[in-house]
């Protein structure tokens, strides 16, 4: 039913509440990692410019998409702004899915329930996003796919790098790790260095 796509990486930065200049730290100490993707929360102030500004320096070398896309108008901005992808905490409705499509952009639109998450592939979703997947646990992707087939699923909520392996020898194929991987100090402060280390760590720990 659906077909792996190699191109987007199996795990996601979600940065959210961060100015352009600690965003740009974090994507800095990416570049030439296994971790390809950065989402910027459309609910952090000036988030739009960011990603545009992001796309722009390093959207060759890391995916920069949206987070928070909860309403048409956060999508155009999106949109407009060169969002690779748009993520969620909720469902898309039709208008989302339409505008994200116009935009060549990944639709991961985030669901909680079997019902839910076969609903929004049922839409056109590329990936649905459980959420908060921590509070379901790492057995229910298995359980859910096991009368569904396989389907790609990113896990979000309260996954970081001591569960998320986990989660991916449950059947997930994608992840969405916001305080998992980095110290929010070192964010703050743009210690790019130590940036660098945490995302060495993070990367021992999954099987990729």
């Amino acid at each position: 039913m659906f077909a792996k796509d190699a191109s987007f990486p199996k795990v996601t930065v979600i940065l959210r509440g961060y100015t352009y200049e600690q965003c740009r730290g974090v994507v800095s100490s990416l570049v030439g990692t296994r971790l390809g993707a950065v989402e910027v929360a459309m609910n952090t102030p000036g988030a739009a410019e960011t990603i545009g500004r992001l796309a722009d320096e390093f959207g060759g070398e890391v995916l920069i998409g949206a987070g928070t896309v909860i309403s048409p108008e956060r999508a155009r901005a999106a949109a407009d702004a060169g969002a690779s992808f748009m993520l969620s905490p909720i469902c898309f409705t039709q208008e989302i899915f339409d505008i994200a499509r116009s935009a060549g952009a990944v639709t991961v639109p985030a669901a909680f329930s079997p019902t839910e998450i076969a609903t929004m592939f049922d839409m056109g979703a590329d990936i649905v996003k459980v959420f908060p997947a921590a509070r379901l646990g790492a057995k229910y992707l298995s359980d859910v796919q096991a009368p569904l087939d396989w389907m790609p699923l990113m896990v979000v909520g309260g996954v970081n790098g001591e569960n998320v392996q986990e989660f991916f020898d449950a059947g997930a194929t994608y992840a969405g790790i916001g305080s998992g991987i980095f110290k929010r100090e070192d964010i703050l402060s743009m210690n790019v260095e130590a940036l660098k280390q945490q995302v060495k760590d993070f990367e021992q720990k999954v099987r990729w």
